[in-house]
């Protein structure tokens, strides 16, 4: 928009010479004003033009000053994906099952897992920032000073080691919030927590909250891997594995699925800054591991409404391939689940980018 409006008032030239600026290129702003001095000259003449021409010049000389200034500072710029959901998010994968190639840390990937509580409680959302490895997965905890690590995973290690194959000798950064069990409708919630950005309860804080708490830390540090230059995360994409709980209890709780769903996600990309982030989903799935065979009883429900919502926002996409994974337990996929899921996201994600 700023451009367009310095073409109409100031002339082609001065559009050109503020787009070069943007794009941090000094050599070719430099040789844009020139030409803009050059045409400034020929047109003495008019008043106006000289007015205007003055006045633009002033505001290019400005832009090129904090052009230099930007490129005298050392600033890393870092992708950065948000992982959130419930149980399946959190990870029931076990380390000791991972291959070697990622049962280590992962260079040149980072994570700031927010410390996941029940709703009403406080130090939801602490974490600090440390390079990727196993034990981001359910029984996780950090204090905000010291992660706690578990002995299991979530989609976090295939996650990144399949963006490292994307974008070769790139950084990149994770930030991880999640809780198991919680649902986004409130009347679902029960002792887990739900994601309603309305919600009231005792203190009024509930996942949403530990959500922004978790966002907010995590995006105001400036140097996430200590190397003593400021890092510039960019958000990149969003990843959301949830919808079991709010399959789990009424019919009418699953039909609200698809309104609670797209104001959540519409919500986490205002929080990140980006109105059309690319966001995944992770279709839910059934064991049929139950006493009357189906575990989710109103799953079709929000499958449908996954399904409308990755149909009906353009940049949205779902990963269906839960539906072939084997389980832990009822509720949990096994190991080699959470490996794939990860890289199915990861895949998902670079597809949505390049539209």
């Amino acid at each position: 928009m700023t451009t367009e409006i310095l073409h109409r008032t100031f002339g082609r030239e001065a559009k050109n010479l503020i787009e070069k600026t943007h794009s941090r290129n000094l050599e070719g702003a430099v040789a844009c004003l020139e030409t803009f001095y050059h045409s400034f000259n020929m047109n003495k003449r008019s008043t106006i033009r000289i007015m205007k021409s003055t006045g633009a010049i002033i505001l290019v000389l400005l832009l090129l000053s904090s052009l230099a200034y930007s490129q005298q500072k050392d600033v890393d710029s870092i992708k950065v994906f948000y992982l959130g959901g419930q149980s399946n998010m959190d990870g029931f994968g076990y380390n000791k099952e991972l291959p070697n190639s990622m049962n280590t840390t992962l260079k040149d990937a980072w994570i700031f897992h927010g410390n996941p509580v029940a709703d009403d409680t406080p130090l939801g959302g602490l974490g600090i920032w440390e390079s990727l490895q196993p034990g981001h997965g359910t029984d996780f905890s950090s204090d905000g000073v010291t992660n706690t690590l578990s002995d299991r995973f979530g989609i976090e290690l295939s996650f990144a080691k399949r963006l490292q194959e994307l974008y070769p000798g790139e950084k990149l950064a994770i930030i991880k919030y999640s809780r198991g069990g919680s649902s986004i409708d409130s009347a679902a919630a029960r002792h887990f927590g739900c994601w309603e950005p309305d919600y009231t309860g005792i203190t009024g804080i509930n996942q949403y909250d530990h959500f922004l708490t978790t966002v907010n830390q995590a995006l105001n540090a400036r140097d996430i891997d200590g190397d003593g230059k400021e890092d510039l995360l960019i958000p990149a994409g969003i990843v959301w594995m949830q919808g079991e709980s709010d399959a789990d209890i009424s019919e009418e709780i699953a039909k609200r699925y698809l309104y609670n769903l797209k104001r959540l996600m519409d919500l986490i990309r205002a929080t990140l800054h980006s109105d059309d982030l690319p966001v995944v989903l992770g279709k839910i799935s059934d064991s049929w591991n139950d006493e009357d065979g189906k575990v989710w009883n109103y799953g079709e429900l929000v499958q449908y409404a996954q399904e409308k919502y990755a149909r009906t926002d353009k940049s949205a996409a779902i990963v269906r391939n839960t539906r072939y994974y084997n389980y832990s337990d009822p509720w949990h996929y096994d190991t080699e689940g959470y490996i794939d899921l990860g890289a199915r996201f990861a895949d998902a994600l670079f597809e949505l980018g390049k539209d």
